[in-house]
């Protein structure tokens, strides 16, 4: 068998293009008026530096509080967050392109536990933020709100709703 042990500590990270200006998608981000549309349900205000903000995803009955550490208009969001599994740090870059895109790119790092546990909740994200990303690249190319969050976890979405499967 192959040694499995973990040389590097694991982080996420998930990229798009989105067809939009490089400032239309920063105020996705910032504004939780837009965001919503393609993550979270209720967000507590924009983010902005030294801000505690929190983010709802009331279909699962969640939420999570943001402290801002980072931003730089139109560049870069750099937030802590967590919950029970501790806090990690979630950065989001923005890189325009000569033909009026932007790419983003998501990076969770900060992840802990053991290997087994670390690995996990790395893949996770990284799947999670993947989906953000293409709704977000619906959202705010097509005015399309695909629910990829509240997808994502069905069985959860019911049992919070009170209902059985």
């Amino acid at each position: 068998m192959a040694d499995l042990r973990l040389t590097h500590i694991p982080v996420a990270k998930a990229e798009l293009l989105v067809r939009k200006p490089v400032a239309e998608v920063f105020e996705a981000f910032v504004n939780p008026t837009l965001t919503r549309n393609f993550w979270f349900t209720h967000g507590s205000g924009r983010l902005e530096v030294g801000n505690q903000i929190q983010w709802d995803w009331e279909m699962y009955g969640v939420s999570t509080q943001i402290n801002v550490k980072k931003l730089e208009r139109d560049q870069l969001i750099l937030v802590e967050w967590g919950g029970s599994e501790g806090k990690t740090s979630l950065e989001f870059t923005f890189t325009p392109r000569a033909d009026n895109t932007t790419f983003v790119s998501v990076t969770e790092s900060g992840f802990n536990g053991d290997g087994d546990k670390v690995t996990e909740l790395a893949m996770d994200s990284a799947a999670g933020f993947m989906l953000v990303l293409a709704g977000l690249k619906a959202y705010i190319e097509h005015g399309i709100e695909l629910n990829l969050i509240s997808d994502r976890f069905p069985d959860l979405l019911v049992k919070h709703r009170g209902q059985t499967t």
